[in-house]
């Protein structure tokens, strides 16, 4: 596992500091939110810190471009396709989860830091296997169910962890669909599931591939499409 040490990058938030022994530069990226920064081992931090400086607005800007995951507490109110999450204190040494009755309770130790990004971490991990589980559950049935109701043929369906694309579709007719969608109200992850089977007979967004999708949600594809800009990857 890569190591970090978190630094403080004033407005950009935690700078997550690496020491490379490959590295022969000083360099910056954004990714999820957050600025991550790799120097030589021998480097000097002070030298990093006055690199950051002067790469400070671009790297705002960047930020802004990319919004992190949000902060998951004990105050976080989320819910998904067939749970909410409720996350509280305990007196605990660790980190404990379980999925029962619609609701997914993770309990924290009473003194556990949500800022920290080991603990975000570990909550996120937590969050993505229970999405994942439940995703496997109920959306390749779901799929299949949809093809057969419109006549599409589909090789495969797979669950991945995409944070680009709700889904996609190979030209073997293979789907694949980030668990994401189980954030969304059912029927725009319906959406998702038709806008993937019409990608088995039309692999572009042609006029036919919308003339299409306009067939198979009863001419609600383009407000379906529009509201699904409101909605977020994680």
């Amino acid at each position: 596992m890569i190591k970090y040490e978190e630094i403080d990058g004033g407005d950009l938030g935690a700078v997550f500091l690496r020491r490379n022994p490959r590295a022969r530069r000083y360099t910056l990226r954004v990714d999820k939110g957050h600025v991550y920064a790799t120097m030589p081992v021998r480097g000097s931090e002070r030298e990093m810190l006055s690199f950051l400086s002067r790469q400070h607005d671009r790297l705002l800007r960047m930020l802004q471009r990319s919004p992190g995951r949000m902060t998951l507490d004990d105050r976080t109110e989320l819910n998904t396709r067939t749970f909410r999450l409720q996350i509280g204190r305990r007196p605990l040494d660790n980190i404990y989860a379980a999925l029962k009755d619609g609701v997914l309770h993770i309990s924290c130790p009473q003194e556990t830091d949500f800022h920290k990004e080991r603990t975000q971490q570990s909550l996120w991990e937590i969050l993505k296997e229970a999405l994942r589980r439940e995703a496997k559950r109920i959306l390749p049935v779901r799929l299949k169910e949809l093809a057969e109701k419109h006549g599409f043929r589909y090789a495969a369906v797979k669950i991945n962890s995409s944070r680009t694309h709700w889904g996609s579709c190979t030209s073997q007719k293979n789907i694949n669909l980030s668990l994401s969608v189980m954030l969304l109200p059912a029927y725009l992850a319906d959406y998702i599931l038709l806008h993937e089977l019409c990608h088995t007979v039309e692999m572009n967004h042609s006029e036919r591939f919308w003339s299409l999708m306009s067939r198979v949600t009863d001419g609600k594809a383009p407000a379906y499409r529009k509201e699904l800009r409101n909605y977020h990857i994680f």
